[in-house]
């Protein structure tokens, strides 16, 4: 424990008797050891932070499949193109190709919130009586950077969207976006029905 010094003394000297001073010495030793094992316990007892930087859930495994009624007017289409270029559209079929971006609220975020308030208010319920959600459909384009789809993957969980699935691009939409949103051949067999 702590362990006092007593050497240092007194005795005889010229001008009379001096008094006894004690020096003090006291031995940490035991301190450190009690400060380490307060730091043990509470390391071991307390639960870490976990990181909250871009978790994505991912959904759960679903055994029984359900078939759910898709409306054209729940879904919209979301195109990425080279250099941050981003084309949408809404429906099954190409028709009103328009180009946007990753610009905040003014790019593309705006388009699919307007898009998940538009869906349960416009469009017809389903057979069971249900308002239907937005299904958002998104494609990457050749040339299309990965830093693109983080993007786009980060516009869903900011706005919310439900319903969203990643898909390659049907031909026809390769071909409107290389002629700047127009469709000029119509082929039934390859637009999805």
């Amino acid at each position: 424990m702590a362990d006092i010094d007593t050497s240092g003394g007194g005795g005889k000297h010229k001008g009379g008797v001096r008094s006894k001073k004690m020096s003090t010495r006291v031995d940490l030793t035991p301190m450190v050891d009690l400060a380490f094992l307060l730091i043990t316990f509470f390391m071991l007892t307390t639960t870490l932070n976990k990181p909250k930087a871009m978790q994505l859930n991912m959904p759960k495994k679903v055994e029984k499949e359900e078939k759910q009624e898709i409306g054209e007017c729940q879904v919209m289409n979301i195109l990425i193109d080279t250099l941050d270029q981003v084309w949408y559209y809404e429906g099954l079929q190409v028709a009103g190709l328009q180009k946007t971006d990753f610009s905040g609220d003014a790019g593309i975020r705006k388009q699919i919130l307007k898009m998940i308030k538009k869906v349960p208010n416009e469009c017809p319920l389903t057979s069971k009586g249900t308002k239907r959600d937005a299904i958002v459909l998104i494609k990457m384009m050749k040339g299309a950077r990965y830093k693109n789809m983080v993007d786009i993957l980060d516009e869903m969980d900011i706005t919310g969207c439900k319903i969203y699935a990643i898909q390659e691009p049907d031909p026809i939409e390769v071909e409107a976006v290389e002629n700047g949103g127009v469709v000029k051949t119509f082929n039934k067999d390859v637009v999805k029905e």
